[in-house]
């Protein structure tokens, strides 16, 4: 369905992507408006953005002023993305400054605003702009965090505007829920695993398993796209990093059972959508496992590995919540009833799995077990769909919560 979109874009040398943001909207069939401050036009000019968008392009509020675009614009926009946003502009948006269109037009949107900050990495340190992001997301804003990597010159850190196609994919998250709909998860810090781990044998050989993390990573996209604040453990995962997530990566079951139990400390929801492995062999081989000519195959003693989810459920605070999953072959539900009972948790996703099932496909159907036995069935759909539904089912809780 077509929308409205007012792309903003901040005057940072990160300016130039927001072209590919542009193009990644129109293609979809959105109508978009971009309106950049007049520190951006130095980077990116006015005649590219009215090239890319079929839309005239103006910074101040004296172009076309018997269309009031300082008041229209945000009044009729479905949705305002504004990548990059700089230190600067998150700061005259926190404090309600309105000298330009852009922040104009950030005052009158009562649609879904989305940001997506770039900077250098003191910058998105320093006290000011903590501050600031902090009352922004306080209001419902969708402040989504930047991306680790290459900055200005030689310098690296935290601070990256996060790849185009993943700022679209929040985007097209919050528009799918509707302009009416609240950043019910502002302020919240939410824990999600994604991915399989793997156990090595030897230096070429693991025991592992097929999960793709593609619906570990839907979750932590549509969290962030709610207004959360998401860290994302991913294990062995092969995709885009979601954009707007603190990013951990590990290897083995020992690795995602450290990086969990530490991120939780100061979570409000965990969503353990990865697939650890349950056992691991109980030694590893230094050198590669030579097969021999006339030989047998070798015996591989596995123990087993630590129960994550349940660890975190004999652990976690009261005000936490606990979302766990079940990947089962057969009698899916009565397994999937036992196991959230053992792992003490809160909700349960249950999947049947199979050779063409779930695992690696961009659809999931699922039965979500409640503690309070209730069952929400969720029929097949896109991965971020489901998550969702589930957040949905995650957020009503949250209401409950000490």
């Amino acid at each position: 369905m077509s929308a409205e979109i007012v792309l903003g874009v901040g005057g940072g040398i990160a300016a130039y992507k927001a072209c590919e943001l542009l193009r990644l909207f129109t293609e979809s069939g959105h109508r978009v408006r971009v309106v950049p401050t007049a520190s951006a036009l130095r980077f990116v000019g006015a005649p590219t953005w009215a090239a890319l968008s079929g839309q005239p392009v103006a910074d101040d509020v004296w172009s076309d002023v018997h269309e009031v675009p300082h008041v229209r614009l945000g009044q009729r926009a479905d949705l305002v993305v504004v990548a990059p946003a700089t230190a600067d502009l998150l700061a005259r948006a926190a404090h309600g400054l309105a000298d330009d269109l852009l922040t104009n037009t950030l005052l009158t949107a009562r649609c879904p605003v989305v940001l997506a900050p770039a900077m250098h990495t003191e910058m998105w340190e320093h006290p000011a702009t903590v501050a600031n992001v902090a009352t922004l997301r306080s209001r419902g804003v969708r402040v989504i965090e930047p991306a680790v990597g290459r900055l200005t010159g030689a310098d690296s850190g935290k601070g990256r505007l996060p790849d185009p196609s993943e700022i679209f994919a929040i985007a097209r998250r919050a528009l799918a829920r509707g302009v009416d709909a609240p950043a019910d998860l502002a302020g919240r810090h939410v824990v999600v695993t994604a991915g399989g781990t793997r156990e090595p044998l030897d230096p070429v050989r693991f025991l592992g398993n097929r999960s793709s993390g593609k619906q570990g990573y839907a979750f932590a996209r549509a969290a962030v796209a709610r207004g959360a604040r998401v860290t994302l453990v991913a294990a062995n995962v092969a995709l885009p990093d979601p954009a707007g997530v603190d990013l951990v990566r590990v290897g083995t079951t020992e690795e995602l059972r450290t990086a969990t139990l530490a991120a939780a400390e100061g979570a409000d929801v965990m969503v353990m959508a990865a697939a650890p492995a349950d056992f691991r062999p109980a030694s590893y081989a230094s050198s590669k496992i030579k097969k021999v000519d006339g030989g047998g195959a070798p015996t591989i003693e596995l123990v087993t590995n630590p129960d994550i989810a349940a660890e975190l459920g004999r652990q976690r605070r009261p005000e936490q919540l606990l979302v766990v999953f079940a990947a089962e072959t057969g009698d899916a539900e009565a397994n999937g009833r036992a196991k959230l009972a053992r792992k003490r948790a809160d909700l349960i996703v249950v999947n049947e799995v199979g050779v063409d099932k779930v695992f690696g496909a961009d659809t999931n159907a699922a039965t979500v077990i409640a503690a309070d036995g209730t069952v929400h069935v969720l029929p097949e759909q896109d991965k971020e769909d489901l998550a969702d539904g589930v957040w949905d089912l995650v957020v009503s809780r949250l209401a409950d919560r000490p």
